[in-house]
């Protein structure tokens, strides 16, 4: 158990990258408000949910209280600037989809690795390792599509996004656990395979799975192949 905890405080995400995950998240909440003329109260409620709403249901799901959100002083000032930038300048940022696209999938690394390193630190198991991490870098999307009244991004076929960060999260528990790699490397490599499927997603329009009736489909198939198998016959006595 030291050993493994000693492992994950050495993972741990240096403050400067973690503001600057939340500056990103922010920036995408608060101008997909500004986008929907939403007014400062609603910048500011997105910006906030896009940067810190995640973490917040990491802590709750984890009981570590008051949230790291309120006890951190540079996290909601930080949030508040961003929110600001995206209320005035939102037209200009509008026009850096593509570089917004890029740091959005580095965001949803980061993310990762932070929730599931918390996890890790608190000797969860490794599925629970896993389920948080993932949480932790959808959470604040779920909470804006919420306040949105829409149906969450997450639950509807589109590009990778929990998608990513589910694997992310598994590879993070194979690499650091049973594989015994170093943990800035491991670090490093969930990063960049979470961001490189998100990214990779959007642009080549992958889209996550839907539900499958296995059963409809073996069935339907077995119909097909009755159906044919006469036709040959007759074909045969015909010749």
């Amino acid at each position: 158990m030291e050993i493994l905890a000693a492992a994950t405080e050495t993972l741990r995400v240096p403050a400067a990258v973690d503001l600057a995950a939340i500056v990103v998240g922010a920036l995408t909440g608060g101008l997909l408000a500004a986008r929907e003329g939403f007014a400062v109260s609603g910048v500011l409620l997105l910006a906030f949910t896009g940067g810190l709403g995640g973490g917040l249901v990491r802590d709750v799901l984890l009981g570590d209280l008051p949230p790291v959100a309120l006890t951190n002083p540079a996290y909601l000032p930080t949030v508040t600037v961003a929110a600001t930038v995206t209320f005035y300048f939102s037209g200009w940022l509008s026009r850096l989809t593509g570089l917004l696209v890029v740091l959005d999938a580095v965001t949803l690394g980061f993310f990762t690795v932070i929730g599931a390193q918390k996890a890790q630190l608190a000797a969860l198991p490794s599925a629970s390792v896993v389920f948080v991490g993932t949480v932790t870098a959808v959470g604040g999307a779920v909470i804006r599509d919420v306040l949105l009244a829409q149906r969450a991004d997450i639950v509807q076929p589109g590009p990778y996004n929990a998608v990513a960060a589910l694997l992310g999260g598994i590879a993070l528990t194979v690499l650091s656990g049973p594989a015994g790699l170093d943990p800035i490397l491991v670090a490093a490599l969930v990063i960049v395979l979470v961001a490189a499927l998100r990214v990779l997603s959007v642009w080549r329009g992958w889209e996550a799975p839907v539900a499958v009736d296995l059963p409809g489909r073996a069935r339907h198939r077995l119909l097909r192949v009755r159906a044919v198998r006469p036709a040959r016959w007759r074909r045969r006595d015909r010749r």
